[in-house]
């Protein structure tokens, strides 16, 4: 390539770089969810009855856990036709306008959407525009999907269980557009999880912001997804998908833990400025995290994404140490979570309620600066600071089986350890630190 070739190359791949999303402000989200916890239920799982009946009665559990944003899986009657394993996934929806019957009924929704608002909590469901069941109401618009080189119906990737919605019909965007308006009239939600959101053209969701602010304003919307120009206009929040993978390759492949702060700075360069991210370290998709990690792995991760920077998510059965989803994800099957998990680890609750606590009462925990410190084990250590005007914490978090005794470069005096459960106590005279294996320890600035 000849050098003024790779002159214009590069001048108007900075001038990309500079009008792209990362020179924009994110869209501003609400207070209640930059201080939120979401946490994700799966209804026909969560509760022996596996109804919205079931959720509604341990409100009072997860409103004492901290959380603040309930997230309902898909609630929709899901598909028979192609479907996988015994029940079907929640994913492949027949009916949109339609609940699962196993679920409860439309009164269920609006009284556990009810108690849930009395106790200060937002209630979201998921939805999924880019696919339907095979036997969805909606194959009798065959023209609403996409089609193969043949003319056939087809599917996204190689999830067969699914059909392919097809968003340059303009009466396909009519019919989602007023279905999502219906359920946050007649149920008062608060918003949306949009499950494979990038999947779905950017002006669909831009357009659906719109109207669903019409009707609720300081609605919020979750994109599955990790794609920076939705967060310009359409999405409050996205996943930090990410983070998750190198979280995955720090802890089970053993990358260095330092790749933790490579990622957040690199998808800081590429996202528009203030950009929310959900921080996982397990979901519906994946094996659980106690499973992956081991037990104190996990609760090592979440130390992990309860204090960084956006939002944390508990995925049901977390705060108890679920390993019903042991083999593979339990989307398909007719799998309880074992709640009494938790005689195994009975500090698990406390300590999901003790750092949900603490990240409610303290803005530098929610909306702080986040400030990486270096360590002398980077290989396995991350250590950081949160701050505002008004406090700072340190937080040093080993991502490995190996005890840490070394130093963090933290300056100045007056630092106090935060009691939490399950954390490393004592051991610490800045910048000396002690962690036991995948160990953590909170520090406040007094």
């Amino acid at each position: 390539m000849k050098l003024k070739h790779v002159f214009v190359f590069c001048s108007l791949a900075a001038l990309c770089l500079a009008q792209g999303p990362s020179s924009q402000p994110a869209r501003t989200s609400p207070e209640w969810l930059k201080s939120g916890v979401i946490y994700q239920v799966f209804t026909r799982s969560f509760s022996k009855e596996g109804s919205f009946a079931g959720v509604a009665s341990r409100l009072d559990d997860l409103h004492s856990l901290g959380v603040n944003i309930l997230w309902l899986m898909p609630i929709h009657p899901p598909g028979e036709l192609k479907k996988k394993g015994t029940l079907g996934s929640a994913y492949a929806v027949r009916d949109y306008y339609a609940i699962d019957s196993g679920l409860g009924g439309k009164e269920d929704l609006r009284h556990l959407v009810e108690e849930a608002h009395r106790r200060q909590m937002k209630v979201i469901i998921d939805m999924v525009a880019n696919h339907t069941a095979w036997d969805s109401v909606m194959m009798a618009h065959p023209e609403f999907y996409k089609k193969d080189k043949q003319g056939n119906i087809t599917y996204p990737y190689d999830w067969t269980d699914v059909a392919a919605l097809d968003y340059s019909n303009p009466k396909l965007r009519r019919y989602m557009l007023d279905m999502l308006v219906y359920w946050i009239k007649e149920f008062d939600l608060d918003g949306y999880r949009c499950d494979a959101a990038a999947e779905v053209p950017t002006d669909f969701w831009e357009q659906a912001r719109l109207e669903l602010e019409r009707v609720k304003p300081d609605i919020m919307m979750l994109a599955e997804a990790s794609k920076p120009e939705l967060l310009l206009h359409a999405f409050d929040i996205d996943y930090s998908w990410p983070l998750l993978n190198t979280l995955n390759a720090v802890v089970m492949n053993g990358q260095p833990a330092s790749a933790v702060q490579a990622v957040i700075e690199q998808q800081r360069a590429l996202f528009p400025q203030g950009a929310l991210h959900m921080r996982i370290s397990d979901d519906h998709d994946e094996l659980r995290a106690v499973t992956r990690y081991s037990y104190p792995g996990a609760i090592a991760a979440s130390a992990l994404i309860s204090t960084l920077d956006g939002v944390p998510l508990i995925y049901n059965g977390m705060e108890v140490g679920d390993v019903t989803q042991s083999g593979a994800p339990a989307l398909f099957e007719p799998q309880k979570i074992f709640w009494p998990a938790v005689t195994w680890h009975p500090e698990y609750p406390k300590f999901y309620t003790a750092i949900d606590s603490l990240r409610r009462q303290h803005s530098a925990l929610q909306q702080g600066q986040l400030i990486w410190l270096h360590n002398s084990d980077e290989q396995h250590i991350v250590s950081y600071l949160r701050r505002t005007a008004g406090e700072e914490f340190l937080v040093v978090v080993n991502l490995s089986n190996t005890p840490f005794r070394g130093t963090v470069e933290a300056a100045g005096q007056n630092w106090k350890e935060v009691d939490l459960p399950l954390a490393t106590h004592g051991q610490t005279a800045l910048p000396f630190v002690s962690l036991d294996a995948f160990g953590f320890k909170i520090l406040e600035r007094n």
